[in-house]
């Protein structure tokens, strides 16, 4: 019997590779092309100021701190000055540099805070309230990236943004819907109601102009005095005040020591490419570099794309790299001996590689390797300039809409990123809980993330900038547009509308979005031994935001992802 399945197996992979695939790609249209400059956001305001401080002389860099704010006003959901995050930067003459900006801890956290007194784990501690909120870092990641690669004064990046919040947008249906869904969640903060509900307990219309005075305060302190006009002076003082009051950690004294820091950026190649992605404490660019130097042993190509060998494949590499980075990865500051060289070399792919059946698939343990909880509530966005500088950016308020939380007096969404830490010390079972030594709460330190802003380069000059929101699929996503666009000649708008698959170690699921397969390939699949789950949506895993520059022409092709609905590609 065994041996029989075995060849119906052998001879389905036959059929197969003459089949056609019948996986149904998102709504792709022909991406949006420009000479000079691009900016490719999940918010069109926020993209149009990008692009006019690229079409004012500012270089990539100001425009992406000029649209990094502007976020933190149109998208609320993921844009943030309450949270941090990381930005890879490539320079025209072929410097790559990371910033991270990441949450940290407070002085006050420890790694047993998520417990109680009998030691067991009070879910959700950790991820609702004030005690799940880590010292913010995006102001200070933006200062950092502008000191050394900025060239406009910050007071002219931070004034759109500024305009924004005083002035007012247009809600929009997906605005408005977003309200609707957590108005009562707002009412239980009377500041965040004061902020997105009109008169404090009606929600927005669309059509309605919706203003933020408290959040142009907040930005015009930084505007005024720079990075003290957030880590020291009123906000600081507001927000400190905030958290005494409700039972939070976060002092005056830990938002005036957080800094954000320069890091050496991860490098792996894949067919002759160069691939540049954010290092720890980022899981994301380690992740990346191992899964393709794993299936640059395979011919994808051949496989066809959406076979089942294909996704086989693909679940096969995500597999052994999502058990990797629960068991090694956190953050550097405090794991200093994190195995990455080893990680993402060619010699360790593979012998991983060895380990996988091409018609079989491969245990999961929850012994030591699975996945904490992590938000798919992040946000991306890529910009190019004229002279060719390219810069990704991932940020995060960790949730949808953060802790919910805004500190009186300041218009802001404060991040509940505290969650992304291991909550229990020594841990780990098949329901989603980790407790591996990494990733666990100390004072100062800053949580693992999966964020994976990523340039991918060609003769030395970037070629697709990539990066997505979406937690812990983030790292899959990322992984499937460059194979898109390397293996299977896609365009960027292509890449970033096919379906997408997700399989992190544990739980033990290949998650694939809806039509993201045909009925005989996940037959197929499941003969093989995955566990399918077809989402109920075709939109169900991140929201990339990609930009190809034509190696030739140089001709920059931007692609906002279908799957956001407010999400723009401008450029001049």
């Amino acid at each position: 019997m065994k041996k029989l399945r075995h060849l119906l197996i052998a001879f389905l992979f036959c059929v197969i590779a003459v089949l056609p695939s019948l996986t149904i790609a998102g709504a792709s249209s022909p991406p949006v092309r420009a000479k000079h400059g691009m900016v490719v956001s999940s918010h069109y305001l926020a993209s149009q100021a990008g692009v006019k401080v690229l079409q004012n002389g500012g270089n990539a860099v100001d425009a992406a701190i000029a649209t990094g704010f502007a976020l933190a006003v149109t998208l609320p959901s993921a844009g943030n000055i309450g949270g941090g995050g990381f930005m890879i930067v490539h320079t025209k003459d072929g410097q790559v540099r990371a910033f991270d900006f990441r949450e940290k801890a407070p002085a006050a956290a420890h790694a047993r805070m998520f417990l109680d007194a009998s030691g067991e784990y009070t879910a959700p501690t950790n991820h609702e309230g004030y005690l799940a909120i880590g010292v913010p870092g995006t102001v200070a990641g933006f200062f950092l990236a502008h000191e050394k690669l900025g060239q406009k004064p910050m007071r002219e990046l931070l004034a759109p943004a500024i305009a924004l919040a005083e002035n007012g947008f247009t809600v929009t249906w997906g605005l408005h819907d977003d309200f609707k869904t957590l108005a009562d969640e707002f009412r239980q903060y009377p500041a965040s109601a004061q902020v997105f509900l009109k008169n404090d307990t009606e929600v927005y219309e669309p059509g309605e102009v919706w203003k933020q005075p408290d959040l142009a305060k907040s930005l015009k302190r930084i505007q005024q005095n720079g990075r003290d006009g957030f880590y020291k002076g009123e906000t600081a003082r507001l927000l400190a005040a905030a958290m005494k009051e409700h039972g939070g950690l976060i002092t005056e004294k830990d938002l005036a020591e957080y800094e954000a820091k320069e890091r050496a950026p991860i490098h792996g190649t894949y067919r002759g490419y160069d691939v540049y992605s954010m290092c720890p404490p980022s899981s994301g660019g380690t992740a990346v570099v191992e899964m393709l130097n794993i299936l640059e042993g395979f011919d994808l190509k051949a496989a066809g794309f959406g076979s089942a060998q294909h996704v086989h494949l693909l679940a096969e590499s995500m597999r052994r790299a999502f058990a990797d980075r629960a068991r090694y990865l956190g953050d550097p500051d405090f794991n200093p001996d994190m195995p990455i060289a080893k990680l993402t070399s060619k010699e360790y792919a593979a012998q991983l590689r060895r380990s996988i059946s091409l018609n079989r698939v491969s245990a999961s343990h929850p012994v030591e390797f699975n996945d904490a909880h992590e938000s798919s509530e992040t946000t991306h966005y890529s910009v190019v300039d004229a002279e060719g500088n390219a810069v990704v950016v991932t940020y995060t308020l960790e949730d949808w809409y953060g802790s919910k939380i805004v500190a009186e007096g300041l218009g802001f969404l404060l991040n509940n990123e505290m969650g992304d830490f291991n909550p229990q010390p020594g841990r780990t079972d098949s329901t989603g809980l980790i407790g591996t030594k990494p990733n666990l709460v100390a004072p100062g330190k800053r949580m693992l993330s999966s964020m994976t802003p990523t340039i991918v380069a060609k003769d030395g000059k970037p070629y697709l900038l990539t990066g997505s929101p979406g937690g812990r699929t983030i790292i899959n996503t990322v992984l499937q547009t460059i194979v898109n666009v390397i293996d299977f000649n896609m365009d960027v708008s292509e890449a970033i509308a096919a379906p997408r698959v997700h399989h992190q170690w544990l739980p033990n699921t290949l998650s694939v979005e809806k039509f993201g397969v045909s009925p005989e390939t996940q037959r197929l699949l499941e003969m093989f031994g995955h566990n399918v789950r077809i989402s109920g949506s075709s939109r169900s895993q991140g929201r990339a935001m990609g930009i190809m520059i034509d190696p030739n022409t140089g001709l920059r092709k931007g692609a906002a992802d279908p799957r956001e609905d407010d999400g723009a590609a401008v450029g001049y």
